[in-house]
């Protein structure tokens, strides 16, 4: 199953750059990760916030293969342990051969796009900094799947 990370943000200190890189780097061809940044819209003064959310979820939508299962990440969606994460992969595998992740920028995600989302997931109650959630986000994606194949990183 391919797994993509779509993030609205971009120029990222570089310990996200480092952190993101080190995980990638581990995952294998059954379940490789993609990460795509989406620059995001400029706030200018006047221009109400669901005009420059809706513009990024174009932007985002373009970037999401067809078929593949739109999970967003909200700190209001469901939490999971990592063993639930694994299982959850699991599910969505049997179903379709992609699943795209998506990390809103600075003001979250367009409505619409949360409500087309198969699910949201939160990495934690706590409101993250992007970076921060990118890494995270990441590093919990490579765990769940070395649930799945068995390799020894994840301990109980």
């Amino acid at each position: 199953m391919h797994l993509q990370l779509i993030c609205v943000g971009h120029h990222q200190p570089r310990w996200v750059e480092e952190g993101s890189h080190e995980y990638l780097k581990r995952f294998g061809r059954q379940w490789p990760l993609t990460v795509v940044e989406i620059k995001p819209e400029k706030r200018l003064e006047g221009r109400p916030i669901e005009t420059l959310l809706a513009t990024e979820a174009q932007r985002i939508t373009a970037q999401v293969p067809r078929g593949a299962i739109l999970v967003t990440l909200d700190e209001r969606g469901e939490s999971l342990t990592s063993r639930g994460l694994s299982e959850r992969l699991r599910a969505m595998s049997t179903e379709v051969s992609a699943a795209t992740f998506v990390i809103g920028s600075a003001d979250g995600l367009d409505a619409a796009l949360r409500a087309s989302a198969r699910w949201q997931w939160s990495l934690s109650k706590l409101t993250l900094p992007h970076g921060l959630a990118r890494v995270c986000a990441i590093e919990q994606l490579y765990r769940a799947v070395t649930l799945l194949e068995s390799l020894p990183y994840h301990r109980d």
